[in-house]
């Protein structure tokens, strides 16, 4: 609190006081409280005439030496220009000294404090999101294929190329385009996702880049697209190789201006998002059949990371596998399980067509079907015709049969016994009578 008047200082001391939440510290010299700037405190309440130094010069110091402290300027008169001077540098408030202003500080001071508290909420997530997208945590492996994996993923850090990401379904491009962004400059704003494919056609452009009010039936408001709520982060374009060509031609030319025309609109929005993209085709051949356009690909080419699927990692499906036990059974409150020596070799085996997303389903489903701290080779379920069916070739009982196809069908629906119930076409007080068998057994 800085007021050089001591009587009024003692008042606004007393009547923040009031609430024990409140560390207070007061100054009646500005040149003092500069002095203590480094402190860093949440809030700052400012008389604007002070002497020696005005308020404007204090509040210019703040913003320049404290950028996150909100600063409420109190003064004896309400002077429009001035105020609105103040709120463009920065202040969040302007109080004049009247007899209400007791409740109009505190109330002021309660709203930074949501906001500084929410801010801090979303500083902790930030971090703790940073952590999981840490490259060896996020994507686990030992293996020559992945380790060239990592060392690409570190050379796209040093600035903000362009990646494109390929690779077969389910070998985890998205994972690789999230480590990037946490990991690199622009880790504290937007990570956007855009799945290309799953946007109706005639939505995309809108979707993207956004549309003003009345541009088509329907748009009853100004929408803003990706590429502007990506605006200072990372725009992730997932399966890339399935855009249209009339939408390539825009996008080529987002990435060359770098600024969007939302649709009925002619206005130029400028855009600094750093895009990376992901395809399971083969886009140098998508474009020698004419379905991609050549610009457009040596403008996504940047920095090319391909994926290996999981049959070429070794021993890195044994350590994938390890992993997503573990967090199954700490998700299911379930005692944490091993594989016999079979079961790694029946793993080590397998071709996994579905890549690491097969890998863990098939986990999954082994963990539920498993009987004590160790998941056998039979627990795993290989059959290209399904999970389904390959239980139904095992030599059981109808009962037997029926509680394996629950529990199968369960951990595809990760544990949601509606879902199970519709997919099953049965009652899902049935679901509840076998699981209350499967534990009183």
């Amino acid at each position: 609190m800085v007021e050089d008047n001591e009587w009024y200082n003692k008042l606004l001391v007393h009547t923040l006081s009031l609430n024990p939440d409140h560390e207070i510290r007061s100054f009646i010299n500005p040149v003092d409280f500069l002095n203590a700037l480094h402190e860093a405190p949440d809030i700052v309440t400012l008389d604007y005439r002070l002497p020696d130094i005005s308020g404007l010069e204090v509040l210019k110091r703040i913003r320049q030496e404290s950028s996150d402290t909100q600063v409420i300027l109190i003064s004896e008169q309400e002077d429009i220009e001035m105020v609105v001077t103040l709120l463009k540098l920065g202040a969040y408030d302007y109080i004049t000294k009247s007899d209400d202003i007791k409740d109009r500080l505190l109330n002021t001071i309660q709203n930074i404090r949501k906001g500084i508290g929410l801010k801090r909420e979303i500083s902790t997530l930030r971090r703790e999101v940073q952590k999981k997208y840490n490259f060896k945590s996020s994507i686990l492996g030992e293996s020559p294929a992945i380790t060239t994996v990592y060392a690409l993923m570190e050379k796209a850090l040093e600035s903000n190329i362009t990646v494109i990401v390929t690779g077969e379904t389910g070998t985890g491009k998205e994972l690789v385009a999230k480590a990037i962004h946490y990991n690199s400059r622009r880790k504290d704003k937007s990570f956007v996702a855009v799945n290309v494919p799953a946007i109706p056609s005639e939505l995309v452009e809108s979707e993207l880049f956004g549309h003003e009010k009345g541009a088509f039936t329907g748009a009853a408001y100004r929408r803003i697209g990706r590429f502007e709520e990506a605006d200072g982060g990372t725009i992730f374009l997932d399966e890339i190789g399935e855009m249209e060509m009339n939408l390539q031609t825009k996008l080529l030319r987002v990435l060359q201006e770098k600024e969007i025309v939302r649709v009925g609109s002619n206005k130029h929005v400028k855009t600094d998002c750093r895009v990376i993209a992901a395809t399971n085709k083969n886009l140098r051949a998508e474009v020698k059949s004419g379905k991609f356009r050549e610009d457009l690909y040596y403008r996504l080419l940047g920095l090319p990371i391909e994926l290996p699927p999981l049959r070429d990692r070794g021993n890195d499906i044994l350590i994938l596998a390890s992993h997503f036990t573990d967090s199954f059974c700490r998700e299911n409150n379930m005692p944490l399980k091993r594989f016999s020596e079979q079961a790694q070799k029946k793993l080590l085996s397998y071709s996994f067509p579905g890549n690491v997303r097969e890998l863990k389903s098939l986990v999954e489903l082994a963990v539920t079907l498993s009987i004590g701290e160790e998941i056998q080779a039979s627990d795993f379920v290989l059959d290209p015709a399904g999970p389904i069916l390959a239980v139904a070739a095992e030599d059981l009982t109808l009962r037997e049969y029926e509680r394996k196809v629950i529990k199968a069908t369960l951990a595809r629906c990760n544990n949601d016994i509606g879902m199970t119930a519709r997919k099953l076409d049965i009652g899902v007080s049935t679901i509840y009578r076998i699981l209350k068998e499967e534990k009183d057994n």
